[in-house]
């Protein structure tokens, strides 16, 4: 059993400089949003899209990614967004539970919120599929720049280098992690000098930072302007993790990164590619790798590659994240779920979602073909993941900070304003591959509304044919059946009702343990649950006991560390002589319950193949009992 002082060691915040928090900021943080460069200007005057290449173009085209990236990323979430932490917690889960905990007496709209949040999570898994195929294949294509002769070899080498990222999740990335940050930072500086070396050549796109060529632009070009947005975006794809990842670093590391080294980095490298293409149109071709002498492009593409690999990893980690989070918040069934680092709980595993996540991205790789193809899906999932979260901020300014109604609907109409024309543009793009993200986005919603409810009808099926726990245990104590030696442990959802475990157990094995401890686990609305809050114990008749346990859906799930930590409140757990007893519900799909039948189908099959409790929780496996129960829906 974990010891309590490894327990809370476990669980403790690691201190480290605010130099080393930035450099690891780089590879994580920012990663997704640093290999933009390689597709957007590519993207924004695709021949499809009728955008001539001017220099009025491509100066205003310059001076809307600029201000994108100002507005969006930088005042949105650099300086609302992050304010909005949840116990130092940041993320659309997190940003979710502020919302909902801010309406909490309005049920109505509470739900609305969490079916908005949900959706929003939902669709963060149709970027985890196309934001490695983009980067990763993106990158690659520079060898099409070196030498057309290695055009078909392009495909190959992608899915080779995809399927092994996903082959490396089960054995962690702590080992290969300590050079995210390193070589992210030698990618950005990268970018910076070689953008600065082009602009020297044409000095005249320094007018960029001007917002009337941005406005200018818009005005003259019309609905192909319109179109353009659904590109420009893509420069801003990536803002979001930065929140997102708010718990791992802190505010100031991930502002240092942002104002000392990405930001710089990124409008330098917009402008030079900007500048290439005034001095030479025929760059378009690909205006990244085009920038460097032809000495260069092959270490260019390397570095490109590891680039998009380690903004790859981020993603394909958020999404682990984001899959535990919604099983503790009771959106998706249990996963078996494996760590990979003994010192950062954070570094997860989930087999299922990994495979179901590399069959995707290998769909989309060759299914699409190219980055320019690719980028047709991309930004529709991403622009309404923002158009929910500017959302669910208006709560959070009105109810939780209290903001004045005014200052709320001007503060958040603005970015949503700026976020719904995103949208919009990308919509335009659903029939050229945009449909692909959302219907990732949509599957998954439905998976988890389904399990949502169901997890809801099932428990009030549950409890509707309780026998309440203390009038039975005063019947009980009053005749006692033979009590042997141990504790016995009985999970339960309902701390007021006696567990179906329980009653099987009297009925088949005729006995009670000398000590009888119901243990509930609670998952709150909070990123962490702090160790004083972690358990609380009741005493019962005849040396029974109640006891909850807290999570927090960031939180690490671990009975036997939790329960370790009784001791101070006077119930001591010997494992060797503890029985942990639990009830496995057996759905059966029955006409006129709460849902559709086929819905109950797949609810049932859901709940028939969710992980063990046992091993989700860390119980002994030597020292479990499961009884199970039959229940019709």
């Amino acid at each position: 059993m974990t010891s309590t002082n490894n327990y809370l060691k476990s669980t403790a915040p690691r201190r480290e400089s605010l130099g080393v928090l930035s450099l690891a900021a780089l590879g994580v943080v920012y990663g997704d949003i640093g290999t933009s460069p390689l597709y957007v200007m590519k993207t924004v005057f695709d021949p499809t899209h009728g955008l001539a290449i001017t220099d009025h173009n491509i100066i205003g085209v310059v001076s809307l990614i600029f201000w994108a990236i100002m507005i969006v990323v930088t005042l949105k979430y650099i300086t609302l967004f992050l304010r909005a932490d949840n116990h130092g917690e940041g993320g659309i889960m997190a940003l979710l539970s502020l919302a909902s905990s801010s309406v909490i007496n309005r049920p109505q709209l509470r739900n609305m919120l969490f079916m908005i949040g949900a959706f929003g999570a939902a669709l963060f898994y149709g970027d985890g599929v196309i934001t490695p195929a983009i980067s990763v294949l993106s990158a690659v294509e520079g060898l099409e720049v070196a030498t057309p002769l290695l055009q078909p070899y392009v495909l190959p080498i992608t899915l080779i280098i995809l399927i092994s990222l996903f082959l490396i999740q089960q054995r962690g990335t702590g080992k290969v992690g300590v050079m995210f940050g390193p070589v992210t930072l030698l990618w950005f500086v990268t970018l910076g000098f070689i953008g600065v070396i082009n602009i020297a050549a044409a000095p005249e796109i320094l007018q960029a930072f001007n917002p009337f060529f941005a406005v200018s632009f818009c005005l003259n070009n019309g609905l192909i302007a319109f179109i353009t947005f659904g590109a420009v975006v893509l420069a801003v794809t990536g803002g979001e993790a930065l929140y997102a990842d708010m718990g791992h670093f802190g505010v100031k590391p991930i502002r240092l990164a942002w104002y000392g080294c990405v930001l710089p980095a990124l409008i330098l490298n917009y402008l030079g590619q900007g500048a290439l293409l005034l001095a030479n149109p025929s760059a378009i071709s690909n205006p990244f790798f085009l920038l460097f002498p032809s000495w260069a492009l092959y270490p260019m593409v390397v570095l490109a590659t590891a680039a998009t690999v380690i903004a790859s990893q981020a993603v394909i980690s958020g999404v682990f994240s984001v899959t535990r989070q919604a099983i503790q918040l009771g959106f998706l069934p249990r996963m078996q779920i494996r760590h990979t680092s003994d010192q950062k709980i954070g570094q997860i595993y989930i087999p299922f979602v990994n495979w179901i996540l590399l069959a995707a991205v290998i769909m989309a790789v060759a299914g699409f073909g190219s980055s320019s193809n690719l980028a047709s899906a991309y930004g529709v999932a991403v622009t309404a993941t923002m158009v929910i979260e500017t959302l669910l901020t208006f709560f959070v300014l009105r109810f939780t900070w209290n903001y004045p109604l005014i200052v709320s609907i001007l503060v958040t109409g603005f970015f949503l304003t700026v976020d719904a024309t995103f949208f919009a543009a990308t919509i335009l793009k659903i029939f050229q591959g945009g449909w692909f993200p959302l219907v990732i986005g949509a599957i998954i919603f439905f998976i988890m509304i389904t399990w949502n409810h169901g997890r809801k009808i099932l428990v009030e099926h549950l409890r509707s044919v309780d026998i309440p726990l203390e009038p039975f245990l005063e019947s009980l104590i009053e005749k006692p059946p033979a009590r042997v030696v141990g504790t016995a442990v009985f999970l339960t959802s309902n701390p007021n009702g006696v567990p179906h475990a329980l009653l099987h157990n009297l009925a088949h094995n005729q006995v009670l343990h000398e000590c009888v401890v119901f243990l509930t686990v609670n998952y709150l609305e909070t990123p962490r649950v702090s160790h004083e809050e972690r358990i609380s114990i009741k005493s019962l008749i005849g040396n029974c006991y109640q006891v909850t346990v807290r999570y927090g859906f960031k939180d690490e799930p671990d009975l036997p560390a939790a329960l370790e930590t009784c001791k101070q409140y006077g119930l001591e757990f010997e494992l060797l002589k503890t029985s942990f007893f639990l009830s496995r519900e057996i759905i059966v799909s029955t006409p006129g319950g709460g849902m559709t039948q086929w819905q109950e189908r797949i609810f049932a099959t859901m709940a028939r193949n969710a992980s063990n409790a046992a091993e989700y929780f860390k119980l002994p496996a030597n020292r479990i009992l499961e009884l199970g129960t039959r229940i019709e829906i």
